[in-house]
């Protein structure tokens, strides 16, 4: 059974920092693109980060870009997103997920496997 399980998800200050993990079990991903979501009270489901499956290739949304970074281990099948200088905005839960071989880096719709998500709270 296919797992992906979040963590370092929490509250802090605007301005600080947060680490989140994503490990996955019952399957490898190193052949596959991984990405990370949020999702805002409210709001639909949005496109933070993602990565190629050799870490060749990076994307970001311009919301987040040169404040995050995105970035994966594929022999603890892991990735890991870094949020520096968070702000009240990027409060949501996160989502790791596993883009399918042709899906959009972009759309939850190109994602096949997905976490629980881990809540991230900025406060200002």
């Amino acid at each position: 059974q296919v797992q992906l399980v979040e963590s370092g998800g929490g509250l802090v200050q605007a301005g600080g920092s947060l680490r989140l993990s994503c490990a996955a079990s019952g399957r490898t991903f190193s052949s596959y693109a991984m990405g990370w979501f949020r999702q805002a009270p409210g709001k639909e489901r949005e496109f933070v980060a993602a990565i190629s499956w050799n870490g060749g290739n990076t994307y970001y949304a311009d919301s987040v870009k040169g404040r995050f970074t995105i970035s994966r281990d594929n022999a603890k099948n892991t990735k890991y997103l870094q949020m520096n200088s968070l702000k009240p905005e990027d409060t949501a839960v996160y989502y790791c997920a596993v883009k399918s071989y042709s899906g959009s880096y972009y759309s939850p719709s190109g994602y096949i496997y997905w976490g629980q998500g881990t809540q991230v709270t900025v406060s200002s």
